[in-house]
């Protein structure tokens, strides 16, 4: 099964035209025929079943045949870290993170960030091919580049954390996290957060958390988060 993305598709929608670039890759490179089925998502649980109508490498024409609504996960997981200096190590943690299952991630600018200017543009077309390699439905948020002071003061979520490496009390995060709640966690840049950063953290009701007895790279450290909260929730 391959899984194609538009957003402007709803329940309502009975046929719909694919856009030039997607059109040339669904005729000329997958070499599909008219009658083939396709599978197309909207990002937001909904996932068509399509006939293929028209295969021309400049535009492709489906009719909605089945539309099925998947339902969201019971927790909502936000992450927010610092961009790293190496754009490849940032894009190949959003690639992971979108497979393994998050709902919404921040770029963080953070006293310590050696990366201070993003390209969200091109942020989100990593999101979205991994969301169709990894065949979900619902595409998780990225916002715009945020200083760390902004973030921490307009969090709502349930459980809040800041994963730091400064040798004072912390729990292991896996220890912390409750199932089904809405969960935000701080992952710092290199040179971890600054100590004013952590403080203002806490003052905020952030909990500090540890990923281990090892030092991990921030994008190894935001997998790991993910990836303990996502088996937490299974």
């Amino acid at each position: 099964m391959q899984l194609f993305y538009n957003p402007l598709l709803n329940k309502n929608t009975t046929t719909f035209s694919f856009d030039k670039e997607e059109s040339r890759h669904i005729a000329k490179v997958l070499r599909k025929k008219e009658g083939d089925v396709l599978y197309i998502t909207n990002g937001k649980g909904l996932l068509f079943k399509a006939e293929l109508l028209q295969a021309d490498f400049k535009k492709c024409v489906v009719k909605i045949l089945e539309t099925d609504e998947k339902e969201t996960e019971p927790y909502h997981l936000h992450i927010a870290v610092a961009p790293t200096k190496m754009n490849d190590r940032f894009e190949w943690f959003l690639e992971k993170a979108t497979e393994i299952g998050i709902s919404e991630i921040t770029p963080l600018l953070c006293d310590h960030s050696e990366r201070k200017q993003i390209k969200l543009e091109r942020f989100e077309k990593v999101i979205q091919a991994a969301m169709k390699q990894s065949l979900q439905t619902w595409l998780p948020k990225i916002n715009p580049l945020t200083t760390f002071s902004k973030f921490v003061t307009n969090q709502q979520s349930e459980q809040l954390f800041i994963a730091h490496c400064e040798e004072t009390e912390r729990n292991a995060l896996k220890d912390c996290v409750l199932p089904n709640k809405s969960t935000t966690i701080l992952i710092g840049p290199e040179g971890d957060f600054s100590s004013q950063e952590i403080n203002a953290a806490l003052d905020k009701k952030y909990k500090p958390v540890m990923l281990g007895n090892n030092r991990l790279r921030t994008e190894t450290a935001a997998i790991f988060a993910c990836t303990a909260v996502r088996l937490i929730n299974s």
